[in-house]
Formats: C-alpha cells, structure tokens, sequence
C-alpha cells in the first residue's frame, strides 16, 4: 500500500500546487483591480474541470483505446469502477487513487491558459472556453501519449507533462491572446511580489508531487524525478537572474521566481528519464531559452500573452520534451536518447512536439473563433478600465 499512499500524497500536492499555488502566482502578477477575478478564474476551472473528468474525460484519456485516437465510453461516469478495483494503467495503485491523481493534471492544465486572457476575457467565456478546450484538446492529448494512444505506440515520450500540460496549454493560450487580442494598458506592474513569491513556492512544493508522483509508485525513478526537478528548478532561476543582471543591469525577484518556474516546466516531460546533472543541463537551458521568449520574442512579435504562459510553458514543455530524446539515460527508466546511442528517440519526440503543437493551436483557433461569433470573448472597454472584479463580481481586493 506504500504505493498508494505516495500518490494519495501526491495528488495532495498537485492539488496544492492548483489551489491556492497557481491561484496566488497569478493573482499577484496581475493588476491588483483584477486580482479576484483572475484567482476565480483558477479555481473555478479546477472545480468545473473536475466534474467533467470524472463524468467523460477520463473515460476519454485512458479508457479502451479506438483506433489510436481516443478512449471509448466504458467508464462513462465512472461506470463498473469499484472502489477496491485496480487501476489498469499500474496495478499496484487502487483505480480511483490513479484517476483522482490524473484530474489534477487535468485540472491545472486548463487552468494554466488563464494567465494568457487575464484583465480582458468574459468569465462566462472563459467557462465555456475551458469545458470545450478539456474536451478536445487535454483528452485526445493525453490519451495519444498517456493512454495507449498513437504517439505512444510510435515512441513519443513525456513523463509528467511537458507535452499533455504545457506545450498544450502554451501552444493554446498564444492563439487565444492573439485572437483575443490585446489590453488597452498592457504593460502592467504585478499588484503583490510577496504573493507571487509565495505562489512560487506552492507551485515548486508541489511539483514534487507533479513529477515524483508520476512514477507511480515509491522508486527509484521517482526519487530522481524529484532529485532532477529541483536541480533544474533552481539552475534556472539563477541562469535567469544572471541574465536578466547582466542585460538589464539589475536582478529582480520577479525574474528569478520566472525562472523557477521556466525550470520546473522545462524539466517535468524529461524528469524521470534524466539523471541529475542532465537536470541542471536543462535548467540552464531553460533559463537562456525561456528568458529569451518573454523578454525578446514577445517583444518582437507584440502580442499579449499578460502572464507569459507560451513563453515560460510553451517554450519549456517544448524544450524540454525535446532535450528528452537527446538526453534520456537508460540507466534512469530504461529510455535512451541520443547522446546515449538511441538518435530515433529525439525523432520521437520532435513528431510529438510538431502534432500536439499544430493540433493545440488548431482546435484552439476554432474554439475561439466560435465562441467570439456566439457568446462574445471580450469584455467592454468600460468593464476593462473599471477592473474585472467590480464589473463581473461586484468585488475589490482591497479596501479604499
């Protein structure tokens, strides 16, 4: 049962790394006029995505594979699952255990498109967008990788997300910022460093349960995934502040707590299959990589992705999932990569990287096209200058 109590825990975890951690990371970088909003966004995805996942998406992700592309209907509900059954996907945990610790990833894979639309994005747009997303992106996703699906079967692999969850959610919140288009006051200062320091740290405390749980079980993979996360975590965090020194000639606490979370994305898909100074390789690259993307690509290019989820997530995932075919290590999970004599694993992972990306950013442009000619996307002018949290919930975050 040692087992089963490492993923109870880690379910715990991820969960705390969802709400209150991603809530709070990016409640504190928002304008403080759209902070509840913006943390209501978060948790109301979670909650409504949760429901969803025990009704049809896991169902969806891991039930009887169809033809490669998606699970059948046999657990509709959660039907003919008992309590005491176990899971097919790791025997040794119970079933609700493995799918109670697969609906936070679910989770908070949608909720992490929300610091893309932040201070300009419907509430009742952003719920409809989220329950369509879940459906036709995050579960045809990771049933491919995850649950027996085609690109599992051609040799594609991500140990905790950086294809399922961040290059999905990356890839998708570039397209909605550009068709959502941008703020009429962009650039912004965060309304609380402190809370988007202690955001950070709930985020990085649960992303132990995010990559050690994916081992699912107490091993030795799991000991290196969580070895690895951390060393990459914080390689990237200083690589960001020395560059961030160096270019702009001061260290920031927001660009260092940028660059913890750069890491973490970056080395989740490769973190139980590198050893640690492979994490701390990736580290380093994510922090060149991903500092690059925020801070000169979005530059070029103008679009308004508020809170960077493309540039941090996006990029990372991508990075990462791809340092995964050059670095994997067959002494750390029976996976080899290129430099260990095995060049087709990052042919692997480059197809994995082009098909989720092209197909995130395909289903994602239809799903805001149709809502924009429907429902609406956006907020009035007024509404926006006013703050989102009197204008949709009659609320402020501080007293005046």
């Amino acid at each position: 049962m040692v087992d089963n109590l490492w993923i109870m825990v880690s379910t715990a975890l991820v969960l705390l790394m969802s709400v209150p951690g991603l809530a709070v990371f990016y409640a504190g970088l928002t304008r403080s006029k759209s902070m509840l909003n913006t943390a209501a966004m978060v948790f109301s995805t979670f909650c409504l995505v949760g429901i969803l996942w025990i009704t049809y998406g896991y169902t969806l992700s891991f039930g009887k594979d169809v033809g490669g592309v998606i699970g059948s209907l046999n657990w509709l509900f959660l039907k003919g699952i008992d309590p005491s059954d176990r899971a097919p996907s790791a025997e040794s945990l119970l079933h609700y255990n493995f799918i109670l610790y697969q609906m936070t990833f679910a989770c908070i894979t949608v909720a992490l498109m929300a610091g893309a639309f932040i201070e300009r994005i419907k509430f009742s747009a952003w719920l409809l967008f989220s329950a369509l997303w879940f459906t036709f992106v995050y579960a045809p996703v990771a049933h491919w990788i995850w649950g027996g699906g085609w690109l599992s079967g051609l040799g594609t692999l991500d140990f905790a997300g950086g294809l399922v969850v961040h290059e999905t959610s990356g890839v998708s919140a570039l397209v909605g910022a550009l068709l959502l288009g941008r703020r009429k006051e962009p650039v912004m200062m965060p309304a609380s460093l402190p809370l988007v320091a202690v955001g950070t740290g709930l985020l990085w405390f649960g992303w132990f349960g995010f990559n050690g749980g994916s081992a699912l079980g107490v091993n030795s993979v799991a000991v290196t995934a969580i070895f690895t996360t951390t060393m990459a975590s914080i390689t990237a965090g200083l690589t960001w502040m020395f560059l961030e020194w160096t270019m702009l000639k001061r260290p920031t606490t927001l660009g260092l707590m940028t660059g913890f979370i750069a890491g973490l994305a970056t080395i989740t898909p490769a973190s139980g299959f590198v050893d640690v100074w492979e994490g701390v390789l990736i580290g380093f690259l994510a922090g060149i990589v991903c500092y690059t993307a925020v801070v000169y690509v979005k530059a070029k290019f103008g679009y308004d992705d508020s809170l960077d989820v493309f540039g941090v997530h996006g990029v990372g995932g991508i990075l990462g999932s791809v340092l995964l075919g050059v670095l994997a290590k067959p002494s750390v999970n029976e996976a080899s990569g290129l430099l260990f004599g095995n060049p087709s694993q990052l042919w692997d992972q480059i197809l994995g990287v082009v098909v989720v990306g092209v197909y995130s950013a395909f289903v994602t442009g239809i799903l805001f096209l149709v809502l924009k000619a429907t429902v609406g996307i956006r907020v009035s002018p007024e509404e926006e200058t006013e703050g989102l949290d009197t204008a949709l919930h009659g609320e402020e975050a501080y007293n005046r």
